[in-house]
């Protein structure tokens, strides 16, 4: 498996590297959105890491559909031709129930506001609502077509087309491998959660069981945590995510599968799917001092999964693949400096 170094070693310490062909201002979502003017001539500043735990995350309570489009247009990394990139912020959702404000309402807005006239953008591929990072859209249908039968003939392949990033809170062992396991939706308290299936038959798999494929690799380790690199191969709702808990190194801000998670005498093991409900993520004491967090504001953590790199295929059939990139949220990048990760 091919690694994606997203950070660089400068004197010793861990930076961020935005990549070839981004630019600095999307590295907040480049909106307004989660910034916060600074007082002038104050002298009794606060440390920013305390001051802001979670800098940069969208608000969508207070937004329109309007709003909500200026802020995914200034999040555009890139737009050549009919398709256009954008580095979606973590927290909004892609599809919902009619009414609700998501990214598929606000397409319309978002072509107008990109100068598309008539040809309205669609949905190529976008990670979940709690996850952050590259969603493809094109407004030419037979473009997101071929686009589509790329990633599906590349995961048959078993050639990973996306590249995650994630903190986990425990560092994987072995540093890298492969996650195969059996996966169904299970309904639990008004929530669709994603639960493992051990030895499945052939009556689990026409009763909506899939198998799910990940592969993943430890880039850097620091107090107690680790930054994962992971390329899924298949595609089920939070597959990322529930391989990360069954790897006992649940993500940080997971506060759906991080519970099944338990710890006894030091000692991490897993409690049943089945009877096990999503609730706020707990942290050692020792890691809330490092990320300088009460108890209380880790339930407002966001998930630190971020889709950070997309393959696209070249003009032609035999040119390589192209590759599309998409800068940390402040939040992820500000974790990562607390932790003060080493190469790994």
């Amino acid at each position: 498996m091919g690694v994606f170094r997203v950070w660089r070693c400068v004197s010793g310490t861990w930076q961020p590297w935005l990549g070839a062909g981004t630019r600095p201002r999307d590295a907040g979502f480049g909106t307004e959105a989660g910034r916060r003017p600074q007082p002038q001539g104050s002298s009794n500043r606060k440390d920013p890491v305390e001051d802001q735990p979670f800098p940069g995350l969208l608000r969508t309570e207070n937004l329109g559909p309007e709003e909500l489009a200026d802020v995914l247009r200034a999040a555009v990394v890139d737009q050549k031709g009919p398709l256009v990139t954008l580095n979606k912020p973590q927290g909004l959702p892609v599809t919902g129930r009619p009414g609700e404000l998501t990214l598929l309402s606000v397409l319309p807005q978002l072509s107008q506001a990109l100068g598309l006239e008539h040809r309205e953008l669609q949905v190529v591929r976008a990670p979940g609502k709690e996850a952050s990072g590259l969603v493809l859209l094109s407004s030419c249908p037979q473009t997101a077509s071929r686009l589509q039968k790329f990633f599906v003939h590349s995961r048959r392949a078993q050639r990973p087309t996306a590249t995650y990033c994630a903190i986990t809170d425990g560092i994987p062992e072995p540093s890298e491998g492969k996650i195969h396991v059996a996966l169904k939706l299970e309904r639990m308290d008004g929530i669709d959660l994603a639960i493992p299936v051990t030895s499945p038959s052939r009556k689990d798999f026409l009763e909506g069981v899939k198998k799910t494929l990940s592969h993943f690799h430890v880039m850097a380790t620091g107090c107690g945590c680790a930054l994962v690199q992971l390329q899924p191969l298949t595609v089920f709702p939070s597959q990322l995510q529930v391989h990360m808990a069954l790897q006992l190194c649940p993500m940080l801000g997971d506060h759906t599968y991080a519970p099944r998670v338990g710890t006894v005498l030091g000692q991490r093991f897993l409690w049943p799917a089945k009877t096990t409900k999503p609730q706020r993520q707990v942290l050692g004491d020792a890691l809330l001092r490092r990320l300088h967090l009460s108890p209380s504001q880790v339930a407002q953590m966001p998930l630190h999964l971020h889709l950070h790199r997309l393959l696209l295929p070249g003009t032609r059939s035999r040119d390589p693949p192209s590759e599309l990139l998409a800068p940390l949220p402040s939040y992820f990048s500000r974790t990562l400096q607390c932790l003060r990760f080493s190469h790994q």
